[in-house]
């Protein structure tokens, strides 16, 4: 109960960080955000890896491999997170936080590409979850908003960093990766905010934003990770995966107390039946992996 408990939570402080990400654009371009952002969430891993590593041993993979790794997933959550830091200025967190969600439905997708077992609940699960994408973000017009086909081209390439996650975890220690894949990250978000971005943050921008950067850095990643790896370490793993897809609920609560924001009916059955098709994909998957939940 107590681990369900604090997987509840998690899902809970990643839901709401779309609402951060939101706003801290109000002071921020969408690139000096991430930079930031992934800056501080590497600074807020460093007291757990040092905490673990004195407790548990140091571990010692090769400086090498975490170097290459480390780079590989960085520019791969430079890209999903850019989809979905830019989008958020075409679309709600609402539908932010379900179409990113679809993450789960990738995942067996391309992991059929890759040679796994893709059994026929998760098919259902990607119908059912593909309906909803549908009436959640297409139109009148029959056309899905800009915004949220960004959101959607990032599930897609946080589905890829989940597999890359899953293959490079087998060989390095994966909170060294993880601290490792935020600080390049920030690098690529900070290059790309004074160069392609023609950004411009000051001191007093980045003071302005600073609540919603420690909430997006330091909550939704050092505190949230946290919890994760405490509670993924006793709760059923079928359990952790349902639980933790609420993210997208958390997502339309914030979206709904803090940026009232409104979904119609026809919005609310989509966001359902995603919800179902997550589920349902979580259902037929393999065990999911502490720090495998995107956008952290």
């Amino acid at each position: 109960m107590t681990a369900n408990l604090l997987l509840l939570l998690t899902a809970a402080i990643w839901g709401f960080g779309f609402v951060a990400q939101v706003l801290g654009m109000n002071y921020l371009g969408p690139f000096a955000f991430i930079g930031a952002r992934f800056l501080l969430g590497a600074l807020s891993l460093l007291p757990v890896i040092w905490y673990l590593q004195r407790h548990q041993g140091p571990e010692r993979p090769s400086t090498g491999y975490l170097l290459f790794a480390s780079c590989v997933l960085g520019t791969i959550l430079f890209v999903a997170s850019s989809f979905q830091q830019v989008g958020l200025l075409y679309t709600t967190a609402s539908n932010a936080g379900f179409i990113t969600g679809m993450y789960m439905i990738f995942v067996p997708i391309f992991g059929l590409m890759l040679g796994m077992a893709t059994g026929l609940i998760t098919w259902c699960g990607c119908l059912i979850a593909a309906l909803g994408l549908y009436l959640l973000g297409v139109d009148d017009q029959y056309q899905m908003g800009f915004g949220d086909l960004l959101q959607l081209a990032g599930a897609s390439i946080w589905a890829l960093h989940i597999l890359a996650i899953d293959h490079f975890t087998k060989h390095a220690p994966g909170l060294l990766l993880a601290c490792g894949q935020f600080v390049i990250c920030a690098v690529l978000g900070i290059l790309v905010s004074v160069t392609l971005g023609n950004e411009t943050t000051s001191v007093d921008q980045l003071m302005s934003a600073g609540p919603t950067l420690v909430y997006a850095g330091i909550i939704t990643v050092g505190v949230a990770y946290t919890l994760q790896v405490i509670a993924q370490a006793k709760a059923n793993p079928v359990h952790a995966g349902i639980i933790l897809s609420l993210e997208a609920v958390f997502g339309a609560i914030g979206g709904y107390l803090i940026l009232d924001e409104w979904l119609n009916a026809r919005q609310l059955s989509g966001c359902g039946l995603m919800l179902l098709g997550m589920i349902l994909s979580q259902l037929a998957s393999a065990e999911p992996k502490a720090g495998e939940a995107p956008g952290r």
